[in-house]
């Protein structure tokens, strides 16, 4: 967008010029001047600024997700933010990285072919000496993953992909799997080196040790929901479903807490000597409650259900008769009257 002088600007422009501090030359050279962007027609972009733009957005998400993840079960504070997202050849991105590293080949399940997942060796083995009782320090040696270092890395990057299929939930609904781990970047040719791939670079703190986590996908892997790649359709479908998804998650949290559900059989007011005095085997009259009469069934401590008490086997059981909202107003509150009598 170019800049727009102001009057009293374009006054000291003109008197500039006219008593010779600026020659005419400056200004049409200085006019001239335009941000020229070099283009390599040998290698062409395959992503727009638009989903360079949405991929960032979508793994941010994936950082913050991974960061608390990691902080739980590290036990310590974990730091993990987007610091770019580029486009450049597999080749590139292979020469880039560290050997030995660890390369973990994830399924990008239902797209076709493989991304890979490179955490940077100090934070490999920070996690690893923390995940072993130390305090997560990292170390300067260079060196592949023992068998048992490795099964511990396989953990740690399985649990990062589950948050990867959330954050790439609004797209498609990703299923991500850790196919194997390598340690050298040359065994890790899972596009020829020429093809496009997209690099997410991310920065990584683990207590006090730095160092970067990079998730590369091939053009290929993604081209069959590049036209997803947009805020435009991202933002619409969180309005399709949003709701009903942000509904149904909420009934599922809530179907598994555990609430204390009691019938009351009846009440009555006692002094704190007969309480103190009551023994086994002792008798306690309830003053109009018959034993024909229905009995409440609490929620909580909120009236829901009138029942009838019974055996099942050898086990005291209740049966739900009707709810509260099929009974008469006048009927409940009779009763309830009765109980506090």
């Amino acid at each position: 967008m170019n800049e727009v002088l102001s009057q009293d600007e374009i006054d000291q422009l003109l008197t500039a010029i006219s008593t010779g501090d600026i020659e005419t030359e400056e200004v049409s050279h200085a006019a001239d001047q335009r941000k020229i962007k070099i283009y390599d027609f040998k290698r062409p972009d395959k992503f727009s600024k638009e989903q360079i733009r949405t991929i960032s957005i979508m793994h941010e998400t994936f950082a913050r997700l991974t960061t608390t993840a990691l902080s739980a079960q590290l036990r310590s504070l974990v730091q993990v933010h987007v610091a770019s997202v580029d486009q450049l050849t597999y080749e590139e991105f292979i020469r880039s990285i560290p050997n030995p590293t660890t390369l973990g080949i994830i399924n990008m399940d239902p797209l076709k072919g493989s991304a890979v997942l490179e955490i940077d060796p100090s934070i490999t083995f920070s996690i690893i000496d923390r995940l072993f009782g130390g305090q997560g320090e990292g170390t300067k040696i260079t060196r592949d993953l023992s068998d048992i270092e490795s099964q511990v890395m396989e953990g740690i990057i399985v649990r990062i992909l589950g948050n990867l299929r959330e954050a790439w939930s609004q797209v498609i609904d990703l299923r991500p799997r850790l196919g194997q781990i390598e340690t050298n970047p040359q065994f890790a040719q899972i596009v020829p080196p020429n093809d496009m791939v997209v690099l997410v670079t991310m920065e990584t703190k683990v207590g006090e040790v730095e160092g970067m986590i990079n998730f590369c996908i091939p053009y290929l892997t993604i081209e069959p929901i590049i036209s997803k790649l947009s805020a435009q359709y991202m933002y619409s479908s969180v309005r399709s479903s949003g709701t009903t998804e942000n509904l149904n998650t909420l009934k599922e949290r809530l179907a598994s807490i555990d609430v204390m559900v009691m019938a009351e059989i009846g009440s009555m007011n006692l002094q704190v000597k007969d309480v103190l005095a009551l023994q086994r085997g002792d008798t306690i009259r309830l003053p109009n409650t018959r034993i024909t009469d229905n009995m409440v069934v609490k929620v909580g401590s909120r009236p829901k259900f009138l029942c009838r008490p019974g055996v099942v086997g050898n086990k005291v059981a209740i049966q739900i008769t009707s709810k509260l909202e099929d009974v008469n107003k006048e009927e409940f509150e009779e009763l309830a009257v009765e109980g506090e009598e």
